[in-house]
C-alpha cells in the first residue's frame, strides 16, 4: 500500500509539474520555450515531454508564436540542456584511474569517427540522450564537436514539432511526445549503467584496433 500511494503521489506531481511547464511556456513566450526545453533535457534519466509543449504551441497558438522561431527556442534551450548529463559524465572522470582514463581517451579517437552523425541521430530522434551524453563527459568528448551537431538536431527537431502542431501533424505528437513512465526510466537507468560498464570493461584496443601507420611503415610506402 505504502508504495502504491507513493507512486501516486509521483504521478500528480508530475503532472502538475508538467502543467507548470505549460504555463511558464504560454505566458513568456519564446524565452518560456526555451527555459521549458533546457529544463526538460537537462533532466537526468526522468523523461520531461517538452517537446510536446512545443507542438502543441505550434498547434493552438498560431497566430501568436512562429513555428520557426518556436523551433530556435526550443533547439538552443535542449541543445545547452544536453550539456548538464555531459558536464556530469565530465567531472565525475575525476574519480577514476589513470589507467581507466587512457582507455577513454582509446575510446574517444575511436568515437570521433562517427561522433558528430550519431550525437545528431541522439539530438533529433526521441533516443534517451543521457545514454550518450553522459559518457561523452566521461571520455571528455570535445565539447564543440559535441554541441554543434547537438543543436543542429535540436533544432531540426523542434522544428518537425512545431510544424507538426502547426499542419496538425498527430503522428508526430504520438512519436516524440511520449512521456514514457516509469517503464522508461528504469530500462534508460540499467541501459546507462550497462554502457559505463562496458566502458571501463572492455578492452577497446584489443577488439577495435585503429588502423594506423608506424613512421617506420610509411618510409617503407
Amino acid at each position: 500500500m505504502p508504495f502504491n500511494i507513493d507512486v501516486q503521489q509521483g504521478l500528480e506531481w508530475l503532472q502538475q509539474f508538467d502543467q507548470w511547464l505549460k504555463d511558464v511556456a504560454q505566458s513568456y513566450g519564446y524565452l518560456g520555450v526555451f527555459l521549458v526545453s533546457f529544463i526538460g533535457s537537462s533532466s537526468i534519466i526522468i523523461p520531461i515531454p517538452y517537446t510536446i509543449i512545443i507542438f502543441y504551441m505550434g498547434m493552438q497558438q498560431k497566430d501568436l508564436f512562429a513555428p520557426f522561431l518556436l523551433a530556435i527556442s526550443g533547439g538552443v534551450g535542449s541543445a545547452i540542456g544536453e550539456f548538464v548529463g555531459y558536464y556530469l559524465g565530465y567531472f565525475g572522470r575525476t574519480a577514476i584511474s589513470e589507467k581507466q582514463q587512457k582507455k577513454m581517451n582509446y575510446i574517444v579517437k575511436l568515437f570521433s569517427r562517427y561522433g558528430a552523425i550519431t550525437i545528431f541521430l541522439f539530438a533529433l530522434t526521441p533516443l534517451p540522450d543521457d545514454l550518450l551524453f553522459i559518457p561523452l563527459g566521461i571520455m571528455r568528448y570535445s565539447f564543440v564537436k559535441a554541441f554543434v551537431p547537438c543543436i543542429i538536431g535540436k533544432i531540426f527537431m523542434c522544428l518537425l514539432m512545431a510544424y507538426g502542431g502547426y499542419l496538425s501533424i498527430s503522428v508526430l505528437e504520438t512519436l516524440f511526445g511520449g512521456e514514457g513512465g516509469l517503464l522508461t526510466i528504469i530500462a534508460s537507468t540499467v541501459l546507462l549503467i550497462i554502457i559505463i560498464i562496458a566502458m571501463f570493461k572492455i578492452d577497446w584496443e584489443k577488439y577495435f584496433p585503429l588502423e594506423e601507420k608506424t613512421e617506420k611503415e610509411k618510409k617503407k610506402v
